[in-house]
């Protein structure tokens, strides 16, 4: 009788860790003009094996009217590493212009709000970089910054 309870636990114990997994790529938060989406990475690299995934269809979209601003929240994993955000913008005629990119490197900002120079100016595309930095020596004067994951947010005009 007392085998049988200890096979039931065990039994029970194998079947919840077996429902486990372990976690998906971090995924990045967009809200603007009263929506929210979560997306994951388009493309994703574990430096450590070298291997490289990627996911065109993770990108998001939102319908955002012009002048209006986009929030980015993203997670510990990425706040925790360098990341830098890049805006592309459209003019009130639908000109392209320049893009704007800031580079997060406080290994604490959760938050970023991207908002367009103008009014009737259109945020079109935000996309969010997580990187790390590597030296193929081992020399810290030769590293260089390498994205890691990619995450993407595509903007209809409301």
């Amino acid at each position: 009788m007392r085998r049988s309870r200890v096979v039931a636990v065990l039994a029970a114990g194998g079947l919840a860790v077996a429902g486990c997994s372990a976690p998906g790529p971090a995924e990045v938060t967009f809200y603007a003009d009263g929506h929210t989406i979560r997306v994951g990475p388009i493309g994703n690299c574990d430096v450590t094996t070298g291997v490289c995934s990627a996911d065109p269809g993770a990108a998001g979209t939102l319908k955002v009217r012009p002048g209006r601003s986009i929030q980015v929240s993203v997670p510990k994993e990425v706040a925790e590493t360098p990341w830098k955000i890049t805006v592309q913008y459209v003019n009130g005629e639908g000109r392209p212009q320049p893009l704007k990119e800031d580079i997060i490197t406080s290994r604490d900002r959760y938050a970023y709000t991207a908002a367009p120079p103008a009014k009737d100016d259109q945020i079109v595309v935000v996309e969010i970089a997580q990187a790390t930095v590597i030296s193929r020596t081992g020399d810290p004067n030769d590293a260089e910054p390498i994205t890691t994951a990619l995450w993407s947010l595509q903007v209809r005009p409301a």
